[in-house]
């Protein structure tokens, strides 16, 4: 019998920041073009210009694994930093921004952008929102759409763990991730379809493809999802998180996941599949409440407190987070719970600047300037 062999399990990041004035915390919706070619100098392809202006994305190589994805993250977070200083201006690692009004936001001027513009046309420009996605190195085709299959389950869990969009044009929206609400309305996003094979898959994307819909399955926006590009399968649920160290846990919990999913393979077994209407519900749990809430436990029919469902993930992928030299970052996630999130800090700020007499305005503009160090968190500056 022929047996998959192990997957390298590689890892590589990919962040979007927001692009804020260091006095005003307005979005800088018009950079300067000497800023982008220092940045580009100073890191190469790793950056490059997102749908806005007022956005910007990094993406690590190729990583052995999530330690080394992590520096690297941290670094490229410092350059940042110091070359948009020069400028007046700071990168902001949170997915919605508190008070920008997304009429204002201009898209960047490249063809790919203006066919996007033209194609979505509203839905599009009110993307005023950043993500994470994680790539994990899976090299069978096959197993890439296996594990896309299974892992849908736990992506609720993944989200629930990076929540940093509870603000959207000045108001606290109530829930801990706006950004998914905001993308939904984009095609092609939210949960992918179940397939039995990469053939099957590829055969629906050629339809779409042949139909002149999209030009290739970088249009295809999924939760999850094989990429475009390279023999991974990316995690895109995620909001971006705020402090580095949460993205290192987020790639973790994700690698791990799908080491175990993998190791039960092997053994000739499978996680059980439910219903998308089932983990979408799951999903709403996670923006809506983030970590305070609960989510439901198929199995057993009731819902679980996060903090619960945390340990039990835990304990369940450990030897696999063993395996691939993570266990402390598998763990950290026990301090997200505890501490909190980026959406729990952020609405904290903006709670404490109120009692303390602020305008709505002034502790908005607050957090923002919060965020912008929160972004920097633990991390060295760069010379």
């Amino acid at each position: 019998m022929y047996v998959i062999p192990r997957p390298a399990f590689t890892v590589g990041v990919e962040e979007e920041y927001l692009l804020v004035d260091r006095n005003s915390g307005e979005l800088v919706s018009d950079p300067s073009p000497d800023m982008w070619t220092q940045a580009q100098e100073a890191l190469g392809v790793r950056v490059v210009p997102e749908f806005l202006r007022a956005q910007i994305e990094v993406a690590t190589d190729v990583n052995d694994d999530v330690v080394q994805a992590g520096a690297e993250l941290g670094t490229m977070r410092s350059t940042l930093s110091r070359i948009l200083g020069e400028h007046g201006a700071a990168i902001m690692a949170a997915s919605t921004h508190p008070f920008a009004l997304w009429w204002e936001q201009q898209h960047t001027d490249r063809d790919r952008y203006k066919v996007m513009a033209e194609d979505l046309g509203m839905v599009a420009r009110r993307m005023v929102i950043c993500g994470m996605h994680v790539h994990a190195g899976i090299e069978d085709p096959d197993l890439r759409i296996d594990l896309m299959n299974q892992v849908r389950y736990f992506l609720p869990h993944l989200l629930t763990l990076s929540t940093s969009s509870p603000f959207w044009g000045t108001r606290n929206t109530g829930l801990k991730s706006y950004r998914i609400t905001t993308f939904r309305t984009m095609p092609r996003t939210g949960l992918p379809e179940e397939f039995a094979s990469w053939s099957e898959y590829q055969r629906h994307v050629d339809v779409l493809v042949r139909a002149r819909i999209i030009e290739d399955s970088s249009k295809i926006w999924w939760d999850v999802r094989p990429s475009a590009r390279f023999p991974t399968l990316e995690m895109r649920i995620t909001d971006v998180c705020t402090r580095v160290e949460d993205s290192v846990t987020i790639a973790a919990l994700y690698l791990s996941i799908l080491h175990m999913l993998y190791r039960l393979r092997r053994g000739n077994q499978r996680w059980r599949q439910y219903a998308p209407m089932l983990i979408s519900e799951n999903i709403w749990r996670a923006q809506r409440y983030g970590i305070e809430g609960s989510l439901m436990d198929f199995g057993r029919g009731i819902l679980v407190p996060f903090a619960d469902l945390v340990e039990e993930m835990i304990e369940m992928i450990t030897p696999d987070a063993e395996e691939l030299g993570c266990v402390p970052h598998v763990e950290r996630a026990r301090d997200i719970v505890k501490e909190g999130t980026s959406a729990d800090r952020q609405i904290q700020v903006v709670k404490t600047a109120l009692a303390e007499g602020a305008s709505n305005d002034e502790a908005l503009r607050k957090l923002v300037q919060y965020l912008i160090a929160d972004t920097q968190h633990g991390l060295a500056p760069t010379s």
